[in-house]
């Protein structure tokens, strides 16, 4: 940040200039965003909003009926038996939104999100928007950020279904809580998330599983072809989609693989992840070849691993060697 800029800001604070303050960490933003640090450009977007939108609550007594809508439902969506709550809600403040993908599937999504806003004018011609979608995927590649991600660009609330809490040993139990769920998530506008829904929607042909698993399918299958959310999304995840039920797929208005990240990818994440920090001179084709394989999520924690021994050894710069040193240990991890 240049000087005169962080002088002007700290003289706006000083001064308690709130109109002063707001223009200066605009500038602020929009100079980290050109200097390419994307991520922390973000982070300071999001402190100035959450900050603006605490001073609009505490200076304003105008309820909004969403927050009690979302209590009511989640006191209302507990199990039978055990009287735990279905799912969680998720707040806005707590979603994950900014995600690296290869270009053909960030059109899907922001396909999805188009079309949400959009809903109205689709309904018009008769046109329904994507509601129900299945992300699948290996393990740590941004399925549940995805959810996440969609909630974030509709303006949705997530709720994160429990299945602990739904799946019960007794009989015909689990079925009624998961029509439940979707009963009381259908009444208001939201992002119903079913995280490893391959725990309620395995294969019927699989000799393994007991009856009871069979019917909780047959339930899920019939509440998916009954549902109607009320302007929100379904959205339904698994690392397992091979021993998902076939009838499962047909049932989805779209389906999206999120893959492993690729070469260009894991560098644009160790960067975007680094960019609160220097760094010194990398070997980034190097580093890349080693992460081979790797996952988002994995990409993510090499470089905050990297960056936590950067500012433990006091160097606070990011060199080769460290970023080695986190690929190594993940790897025997």
């Amino acid at each position: 940040m240049k000087a005169e800029l962080l002088k002007r800001l700290f003289r706006a604070i000083a001064s308690s200039d709130q109109e002063a303050i707001d223009k200066l960490t605009h500038l602020v933003i929009e100079e980290e965003r050109s200097k390419g640090h994307t991520l922390l450009a973000q982070q300071l977007e999001n402190i100035t909003k959450k900050s603006q939108k605490e001073k609009s609550n505490s200076s304003s007594k105008a309820t909004s009926s969403t927050p009690q809508n979302l209590q009511a439902l989640s006191e209302l969506s507990t199990s039978k038996r055990s009287n735990l709550p279905l799912f969680t809600v998720i707040p806005r403040d707590k979603l994950r939104h900014y995600m690296v993908l290869p270009e053909n599937i960030e059109k899907r999504f922001r396909r999805i999100e188009r079309e949400y806003a959009a809903r109205d004018r689709l309904a018009q011609y008769g046109l329904r928007y994507r509601q129900k979608i299945l992300l699948y995927g290996p393990p740590g590649c941004g399925k549940t950020l995805g959810a996440e991600r969609l909630a974030w660009n509709t303006g949705l609330p997530l709720l994160k279904v429990k299945f602990d809490a739904m799946v019960s040993s007794f009989l015909g139990e689990t079925a009624s809580n998961l029509r439940q769920v979707f009963e009381d998530a259908a009444k208001n506008p939201s992002v119903l998330f079913l995280d490893e829904c391959d725990s309620i929607a395995k294969s019927r042909e699989d000799f393994q599983e007991v009856g009871e698993i069979k019917r909780v399918v047959n339930t899920f299958l019939q509440i998916l072809d009954e549902y109607e959310p009320n302007s929100g999304l379904l959205v339904a995840a698994t690392n397992l989609n091979k021993s998902l039920d076939t009838a499962l797929w047909r049932r989805f208005d779209d389906l999206i693989e999120v893959p492993l990240p690729g070469k260009q990818e894991l560098e644009f994440i160790l960067k975007e992840t680094l960019s609160a920090i220097e760094i010194g001179s990398i070997n980034w084709s190097s580093i890349i070849e080693q992460m081979r394989g790797f996952s988002a999520a994995q990409a993510v924690r090499v470089a905050q691993d990297a960056a936590k021994r950067a500012i433990l050894e006091r160097e606070e710069l990011v060199i080769q060697e460290h970023l080695e040193e986190a690929i190594a240990e993940i790897k025997v991890s």
